[in-house]
């Protein structure tokens, strides 16, 4: 994918989380937050997390693109979402409400999406430079071990919960409560690389 390395290529978001993925893909990248609120205008969780990552994605690609030049500009856009029984879980607005997404998870299996927005341009005869985008999702079933009263509360108290979907994150203290996953973990912890690549080869690797 030797074009990847001529792109600009921005992450969307300002995750430390999807950061760190990224960097283990070995590239190299900018990271511009996204700021728009976080709308959901539908109920299906994949079209949730498709959705608020093309927000994301467009968002910054509309801003950088008026900075640099438009066809070296790769745009990577992606929102997590837990969903347990058809209800879907973001990121709680407070401890109270962390502690009641924690008991409703304890003991259960739940889903968590991803979704990954793409947005760059192409140089094409006759048309000039063109926008493409390809949005996708990845889903991983998760299950929890009871947790016990004291066990959620000082969990919470940690603060570590505060801004994660569902109100825990698999890659700090609450994964000793992670019985199993079927899936990619690393869409747990926000960004699917592996999923992310095969994508990107598909898009960059016969250029």
């Amino acid at each position: 994918m030797q074009e990847l390395k001529s792109r600009q290529i921005i992450l969307a978001s300002q995750s430390p989380r999807r950061r760190e993925l990224l960097a283990q893909m070995g590239l190299q990248f900018e990271i511009h937050p996204a700021c728009g609120e976080e709308i959901i205008t539908s109920t299906i969780p994949w079209q949730v997390v498709e959705e608020l990552s093309m927000r994301k994605a467009e968002e910054i690609y509309r801003k950088d693109r008026e900075d640099r030049p438009a066809e070296s500009i790769l745009v990577i856009g992606a929102d997590t979402i837990v969903v347990l029984n058809g209800r879907i879980l973001g990121k709680p607005q407070s401890q109270a409400e962390a502690c009641e997404m924690l008991r409703s998870l304890q003991g259960q299996k739940h889903q968590v999406y991803t979704g990954v927005t793409l947005i760059w341009n192409e140089q094409e005869d006759g048309v000039g430079c063109v926008k493409k985008q390809h949005t996708f999702h990845e889903e991983t079933e998760v299950e929890f071990y009871p947790m016990t009263e004291q066990e959620i509360e000082e969990y919470v108290a940690t603060g570590d919960c505060m801004d994660k979907a569902g109100a825990y994150g698999i890659q700090t203290q609450s994964g000793v409560y992670i019985r199993g996953i079927c899936g990619d973990y690393n869409n747990v912890v926000g960004l699917p690389i592996a999923r992310l690549y095969l994508e990107l080869r598909k898009i960059f690797a016969r250029r």
